[in-house]
């Protein structure tokens, strides 16, 4: 079990990655994002990637991704919004690192997402019949893995920070064999 690392898991235009630079920040850690991650090492976007290859074919680079990225310790992570969909990515979230769910509003996620054209699930006529039904089954699974959930819609993003910094110091005095 490693307990020295963070995990951000959530729908799209919850904040993960800014958090997570943030919270890599605050800690002295490194921060990661997996789907800048996957483009780096492809070479296009993910929306190219999914024209290409379907939703199948990044999920499982992401999969791919994940399992090399969960082997790091010291890290921040902030997965992509569907991250929690495959088992195999929930279990190695769960036993490396410590799991937070950035919880937020459907109509913080259409105001933090509207302009955004990196984002091919929302290329649809309803947006907002798409993210409602992308949180139908991914709500579930977030709180699965999550060990902590955080709301981000109305908070400061300084006190969401500082939230979750208190509450992973906590966890790492309560696990035996971390600092």
């Amino acid at each position: 079990m490693k307990c020295d690392n963070i995990y951000l898991i959530g729908p799209m235009g919850a904040g993960k990655t800014t958090t997570g630079r943030q919270l890599a920040k605050a800690l002295g850690l490194d921060f990661f994002d997996s789907d800048r991650e996957i483009e780096s090492l492809t070479g296009v976007d993910i929306p190219l990637i999914f024209e290409y290859e379907g939703e199948e074919g990044f999920r499982k680079r992401e999969q791919q991704m994940i399992a090399a990225l969960t082997l790091n310790s010291g890290i921040v992570l902030a997965t992509g919004g569907g991250a929690v969909l495959r088992q195999e990515n929930r279990q190695n979230l769960i036993d490396n690192g410590y799991v937070v769910f950035l919880e937020c509003s459907i109509n913080r996620q259409l105001e933090r997402t509207e302009h955004d054209q990196n984002r091919p699930l929302l290329n649809t006529e309803n947006p907002r019949q798409r993210l409602e039904s992308l949180m139908h089954v991914r709500e579930p699974l977030y709180r699965s893995c999550a060990d902590i959930v955080v709301d981000t819609g109305q908070a400061n993003r300084r006190n969401v920070v500082k939230e979750i910094v208190v509450a992973f110091r906590q966890y790492q005095k309560e696990v035996s064999g971390c600092k």
